[in-house]
């Protein structure tokens, strides 16, 4: 038990220290000058059975005070709550950017049903707009009235392909406010934003929520065609997207952001346990490419740096292990220590720190139910759509 602990603390170190300091929050999207002439932009929206929110997020997109050309274009992926007709009485009441509401019919073979529906989107927006700029965000995102040209200006600024910001979940239930903050907090420990960017480094990531991609870097990446198959489509994408080369950099790849955002959020509630667990659910596998060594290494690793400390404390203050105790004991206290900044962001109470072992375990209960949906033929599925196993 001793060596057990000892590896777990070890482990902690090594992410506090060696894992892109992945645990603090100050990655924020940078200031950038405005450019002598503002940039066409498409707002792609994809949104299936979005009804509920649009009322919430719409506007927000319309709203935009963004000096150039800019539209949006809502592609309603076969709703039937009455998404499109939504979206166009909201458009006619609330006024701001033109709205362009279109519905691209049933996914194509090969075609995950987001990104057949960003592909209808991206298609009438080149041939309406010609866009210099695409901000693909999802339904349930609102935005700051100046969110659209602040993401123009960092890119712009600082040359970058693609800029995307991690939008601030919801978190009012119980369970949003113990499941959400872990969830950017895993995220960004699975993806450093430090590392995402880094040119030249491997690392890619994106939060499909809010991506401002410029043009040409997608069409040098065969976005959306190279990636139709994805269910994680903002880290393919944005792999996609780092992996390209650009024209006057030799083999240089895209130039990426990755950040937390301050003035951009989601408005979708999660109001029941169910409704996060499907959440992670349907693509943790994915992200472990269906390999099962790939999950048996992931239940070991949550195991060894969640679940360990706390047990090993117990055990070692019941059994008289002062060491056993004191080893695990220092790996909690590590690992509470860096979820605190998390807590902070999401304004969250310290004192929740301690419970991150519980939900570290609910996350690997969710992991293994993806593995086990996905053996069971079911494939991964979202918006009442069951996409096949790859």
């Amino acid at each position: 038990m001793e060596w057990i602990g000892a590896g777990s603390l070890l482990a902690w170190v090594w992410l506090l220290l060696g894992q892109g300091f992945f645990w603090r929050t100050d990655v924020r999207l940078p200031d950038g000058r405005d450019p002598e002439r503002w940039p066409s932009v498409a707002v792609v929206v994809p949104a299936r059975d979005e009804a509920a929110v649009l009322p919430d997020s719409l506007p927000s997109l319309l709203g935009q005070k963004y000096p150039g050309r800019a539209e949006v274009f809502l592609v309603d992926d076969g709703s039937t709550d009455g998404t499109g007709a939504l979206a166009r009485e909201l458009a006619a009441a609330r006024g701001g950017l033109p709205l362009t509401v279109s519905a691209p019919g049933e996914p194509g073979p090969g075609w995950t049903g987001k990104l057949w529906a960003l592909r209808h989107g991206i298609a009438l927006a080149r041939e309406r707009v010609g866009p210099e700029y695409l901000l693909l965000t999802d339904a349930d995102i609102a935005h700051e009235p100046d969110s659209l040209r602040e993401l123009v200006a960092a890119a712009r600024s600082a040359d970058l392909d693609l800029v995307s910001q991690m939008a601030r979940l919801r978190v009012v239930t119980r369970w949003e406010r113990l499941i959400v903050p872990a969830f950017v907090y895993f995220f960004g420990q699975l993806y450093p934003f430090r590392w995402v960017n880094r040119p030249g480094a491997r690392t890619a990531a994106a939060a499909g929520g809010c991506v401002l991609l410029r043009r040409e870097a997608a069409e040098r990446a065969g976005i959306p065609e190279a990636i139709r198959h994805a269910v994680i489509d903002d880290v393919t994408l944005a792999r996609a997207v780092k992996r390209s080369g650009r024209a006057g950099h030799g083999a240089a790849g895209g130039r990426i952001w990755l950040g937390l955002a301050d003035r951009v959020a989601s408005v979708r509630p999660y109001p029941r346990p169910a409704d996060l667990w499907r959440m992670v659910s349907r693509s943790a596998y994915a992200q472990l490419r269906h390999q099962p060594l790939l999950l048996l290494g992931t239940v070991l690793g949550l195991t060894l740096v969640y679940l360990v400390p706390p047990v090993a404390l117990v055990v070692g203050a019941a059994g008289g292990g002062a060491a056993v105790a004191a080893l695990g004991g220092a790996a909690w206290a590590v690992m509470c220590g860096t979820y605190l900044p998390m807590l902070r962001h999401y304004g969250q109470p310290w004192w929740t720190a301690p419970l991150l072992p519980f939900t570290a375990l609910l996350y690997l209960l969710m992991t293994v139910d993806s593995a086990v949906q996905h053996h069971r033929g079911r494939g991964a599925a979202w918006k009442g759509r069951t996409y096949p196993k790859p």
